[in-house]
């Protein structure tokens, strides 16, 4: 096996080898996919946790910083955005609560629902951390040209949309 090949292509190299009658083709893009998604996930916690949060904390005051003035949503809606279940967003709004960066009352509407709010903390620390994070993300698409980011995106879509449909 040449030196050249990377992880991926090694075990393609390897399963080749040992059973030719299957075609190990679809292994080297979910393969690299899989692994990148492992690096890329990696190297954005670390944006994240310089501001103090987890990703799970940044989904959630990000949510809340993109609904618009007055900066709240309903659990129901924040696990929506955040595409979570109830539960784990209940879970990060504690931790959020605890921390000075939301607060939780008692809905206008409905006094058996809550609202979740982003404090002027929260959205001090989201401002922050969404710049970073943005910066961030360019800095990881860098080995990209232009267009091979534009051509990623557009393929990406269609493939993730014949599964969201």
């Amino acid at each position: 096996m040449a030196d050249d090949l990377d992880h991926v292509a090694r075990i393609q190299a390897q399963w080749r080898r040992e059973r030719p009658d299957v075609d190990v083709t679809p292994q080297g893009l979910y393969g690299r996919l899989h692994r990148l998604g492992d690096r890329l996930r990696d190297e954005l916690e670390v944006e994240f946790r310089r501001h103090g949060l987890g990703e799970g904390e940044f989904d959630v005051l990000a949510a809340l910083r993109r609904a618009g003035p007055p900066y709240e949503l309903a659990p129901g809606e924040l696990a929506r955005h955040t595409m979570v279940t109830t539960g784990a967003a209940t879970k990060r709004i504690n931790r959020l609560e605890a921390g000075g960066l939301v607060t939780r009352r008692v809905s206008d509407d409905d006094a058996r629902g809550r609202v979740i709010a982003l404090t002027s903390a929260g959205k001090r620390v989201i401002d922050r951390a969404f710049t970073a994070h943005m910066a961030n993300e360019q800095r990881l698409q860098e080995p990209l040209t232009e267009k091979e980011r534009k051509d990623l995106e557009r393929l990406l879509a269609k493939w993730l949309a014949a599964f969201e449909e």
